[in-house]
Parts: C-alpha cells; sequence; structure tokens
C-alpha cells in the first residue's frame, strides 16, 4: 500500500512563508541597492525595481514598495538635502521592512532613504569625471581657446520659455552702447539625465555650422541646483572640454560649481551675468578706440592751433618783406622803363624790316606744306579704310565660329551632366538604409548603438533587431566567434 503524504494547501504554504519570514526578518535593515525604475502611481505609491549589479551583469532584483504618505516625506527630504529629486538609476541606502505576501510575493517595504549617502555617491561621480578628463588632458581644452575679440554670433542652448534666457536677452538687447549681436536658439532640456542627451545632440549641430558663430553659451535659469547632478556626467562635461569654439555657462546657482562649468571657457552664476561678461567685452574693446578717438582730436585741434598762430607770424613777416621789396623794385621798374622804351623804338623799326620780309618767305612756304600734308592725309585716311574692313571682317568670323561651337557643345554636356546625376541618385538610392532591410536584413543595436567591437553584446544581453516594418527586442542567449572561420 503506498505510503501516504502530508498535503498542504498552496495558502498554508505561502502564510508558513509569510509566518517564517516575519519572525526571522522582524526588524529593519538599511539594504544598499540601484533603484532601476521608480515605478510611481497615480495614487502617490511607488513599487520601486532594486537590482544588484557586478561586472555589469544583474544578480539580485527585488521589488520595492513606498506608500504614498512615506514617498511625500521621502521625497520632500531628499530634494531638500540632495538638492535632486529621486530618479531612476540612482544608487541609493534604502531602510527597508522584509516582507511575504501571499498574493504579491517577497518584497522590500521601504520606510526611509538615506540623503547623505545619495550626496556620496554624486560627489563621487563628480570627483570620477574629474579624474578621467584631467588623465586625458582635455580638462583645461576649452579654456585654452583664443576668446574673439568681439564675440557677436552666439549660438545658445536653452529652453525657449527659460526664464533665464529672456533675462540674458534684455541685458543683451537693451545696452545702452547700441552693441549688436547675432543670437540663434538651439532648445534642449536642461535639467535631469535627459539634459545629458540633448545638450551633447546640439552641440553636435552646432560643431557641423562651428564656422558661422564665434562662442556657445548653455543658459538655464531659475530651480535652484535641484537636477544639476547631469552637469557632472563625464560624457557631456568632455563634451564642452573638447568643444572647438568658447563654451560659456549660466545655468543659474552659486554653490557646488559643477564639472561641465569647471570646464567650460567661462561659467557665470547667474544668465544676467553672463551677458554683463559679454558686454563687457565689448567695451574692453570700444573703451581703448574711444579714448584713442579722443586722443586724436585733442591732438589734432594743438596741432591746427600751433600750426596757425606760426602761419600767422609767418603772414606778418611775409607783408613787410614784401612792401619793402616791392618798392626796391618799383624804382628799379622805372629805371628800366625808361632804358626799355628808348630801345624798344630802335628795335621795334628793325623787326619791322625783318618782319616784312619774313611775311613774304612764310606765305610761299605755307603753300607748299599745306599740298604735301594733304596728300599725307589723303594717304592714311584710304589705309584706315582698309585696316578697319579687315578687323570687322576677322571679329565678325571669330564670332561665327564660337556660336557654332556653343551650339554643338553645350547641348552635349548638358546630357553628359544630366546623366552623371542620375547615376549619383541610383548610387544613394543603393545605401539607403530603407533597401538594404527590404531585402531582408535588419539592423541589430545594443543601448542603442550598433553592435560592434566597440558596443559588444554578452550572453543574458537585452537587444534591438529592427527590420524594415518592425522593431523586435530579443535575448542573446549565446555569443559565438565566427572571426577566423
Amino acid at each position: 500500500m503506498p505510503e501516504e503524504h502530508e498535503i498542504f494547501t498552496l495558502k498554508q504554504v505561502a502564510t508558513s512563508i509569510q509566518k517564517a519570514i516575519s519572525e526571522r526578518y522582524h526588524r529593519l535593515y538599511w539594504v544598499k541597492a540601484e533603484m532601476h525604475k521608480l515605478n510611481y502611481t497615480n495614487k502617490g505609491h511607488c513599487y520601486p525595481e532594486l537590482v544588484h549589479k557586478e561586472d555589469g551583469k544583474l544578480v539580485a532584483d527585488m521589488r520595492g514598495q513606498i506608500w504614498k504618505a512615506n514617498y511625500d516625506r521621502i521625497s520632500k527630504n531628499f530634494a531638500e538635502i540632495v538638492k535632486e529629486p529621486l530618479r531612476d538609476g540612482m544608487t541609493l541606502l534604502f531602510q527597508v521592512k522584509i516582507t511575504f505576501h501571499p498574493l504579491y510575493g517577497m518584497s522590500l517595504d521601504i520606510m526611509d532613504i538615506d540623503p547623505t549617502f545619495a550626496l556620496g555617491e554624486l560627489h563621487k561621480e563628480r570627483e570620477e569625471t574629474l579624474k578621467r578628463l584631467a588623465k586625458e588632458g582635455v580638462i583645461n581644452a576649452n579654456k585654452s581657446l583664443n576668446f574673439p575679440l568681439l564675440p557677436k554670433r552666439i549660438a545658445v542652448i536653452s529652453v525657449e520659455s527659460s526664464k533665464g534666457l529672456s533675462d540674458f536677452y534684455s541685458v543683451i538687447k537693451n545696452n545702452t552702447w547700441g552693441y549688436n549681436y547675432f543670437f540663434m536658439l538651439f532648445t534642449a532640456q536642461l535639467n535631469g539625465d535627459p539634459a545629458i542627451e540633448a545638450i551633447q545632440a546640439q552641440l553636435k549641430k552646432i560643431e557641423k555650422v562651428k564656422e558661422h558663430f564665434d562662442i556657445v553659451t548653455i543658459i538655464r535659469g531659475g530651480g535652484g541646483e535641484i537636477g544639476l547632478s547631469c552637469y557632472n556626467n563625464y560624457e557631456l562635461s568632455k563634451a564642452i572640454a573638447t568643444f572647438p569654439l568658447p563654451v560659456l555657462t549660466g545655468i543659474g546657482h552659486s554653490t557646488n560649481t559643477t564639472v561641465s562649468e569647471m570646464v567650460a571657457y567661462r561659467n557665470a552664476i547667474t544668465p544676467t551675468e553672463l551677458a554683463d561678461f559679454l558686454l563687457q567685452s565689448f567695451h574692453n574693446f570700444s573703451v581703448p578706440i574711444k579714448e584713442a578717438q579722443r586722443t586724436i582730436l585733442q591732438e589734432s585741434k594743438q596741432l591746427l592751433k600751433n600750426a596757425k598762430e606760426g602761419l600767422t607770424q609767418e603772414i606778418r613777416v611775409f607783408k613787410g618783406e614784401t612792401s619793402n621789396l616791392l618798392q626796391h623794385f618799383n624804382h628799379r621798374l622805372k629805371d628800366h622803363s625808361k632804358t626799355l622804351l628808348l630801345k624798344s623804338n630802335i628795335r621795334f623799326h628793325d623787326e619791322k624790316r625783318q618782319l616784312y620780309t619774313s611775311q613774304i618767305n612764310l606765305k610761299t612756304g605755307t603753300n607748299k606744306i599745306h599740298h604735301e600734308q594733304k596728300y599725307i592725309l589723303e594717304y592714311l585716311l584710304q589705309s584706315f579704310k582698309k585696316s578697319r574692313n579687315s578687323y570687322f571682317f576677322n571679329t565678325q568670323s571669330q564670332l561665327q565660329d564660337m556660336q557654332i561651337f556653343l551650339q554643338q557643345s553645350f547641348p552635349k554636356r548638358i546630357e553628359k551632366e544630366v546623366e552623371r546625376l542620375n547615376i549619383l541618385a541610383r548610387n544613394i538610392q543603393l545605401v539607403d538604409p530603407k533597401q538594404v532591410l527590404k531585402r531582408g536584413y535588419a539592423i541589430a543595436l545594443f543601448h542603442g548603438k550598433v553592435i560592434s567591437l566597440d558596443n559588444p553584446v554578452q550572453s543574458g544581453d537585452q537587444i534591438e533587431l529592427i527590420t524594415l516594418n518592425s522593431m523586435i527586442e530579443s535575448e542573446v542567449k549565446q555569443v559565438k566567434n565566427t572571426e577566423n572561420e
């Protein structure tokens, strides 16, 4: 006869486990874990997913729960101390009560979160970013750039509705000196983790047209220090440090300078201070110019005054000398006039006789020259007419030849260029990713990037496959090296 087994209901088993856990874990524990997802609900409760990773691999995963009353208290205290809201991806120290429910299973009832531990983690991230940038030798790269003499063309990364941006524009545009600037706004979220990719994306856009700008400004106003830990991110800080144009920041807080602000060419506490700095850069150029203008004007007036006084003195001397000379020459002129009158009468009669003789000779010579010049003129006129006709004929012939050449070659040239454009269009269409996907290929992405030697995958990783009409999420079962096959 088969041995009888003791049979338990599922509820009995669950109740027994619940009792055992309640008796064994009856007190509160401090647990360090990464809050993968906060999972905030409309009722105010949260069901965070807590994970533990070693060497990038997930080794533990448990469900947590924070009831609304606790969450309101915890989140308020956390924001006041850390100056950051609770968010996904943070490594935190949780005070938990270990519970088991027959329906919902094992979970950690979160009673409190230690904000000082989060501060340490944020400070650790900041210090690690600084060490990496210093090791790579780029921490002062942006500061070493040459600042434009007149930074007039400004690329602005901000939110269009930002009060800080409004204050920045107001100070610049209402300056009393008439300084003119050109602004182009590149909108991006400036708070929290989304700001990391948003700002980097706009920096890449600006870099493509960097020759159209003198500097880049990142402007954020209001909000205190909450949401600023993103500016300690290594990737964002490096993008700013290595940017080819000077980057100026005015993100509106005065303590705990972020790494992004430290590596920027200049950091202003407020957007208004940043605007004042740009105006001062124009002052630094215009004030010496105005001072030189004033000096030149004063020196010119003094030179003109000295020259005028010297000229007046010279005129008085000139008048005195001129009067004496005029009197002297007047007496000499009278003596010479008498002598000249006497000699002129004698010379007049002699010249009159010679003139009569020359008149007769001139009349004879003039008639002879007239006939010779008339012959030469007629000869030159005939030569000119022949040369003109020959030149017009040659020029007309060249123009006709050129017209025939253009009529023959121009259509062929157009046809050749059209054929080249068609070939380029076909080539571009062949490399279109959609055409490749239509042939049955797919694109494999890991963490949003193409799988490659620089972005490898391992067993257990979640990847995305993009086909022509869909996106497939898959788990890697096995990675096989096909390099030598």
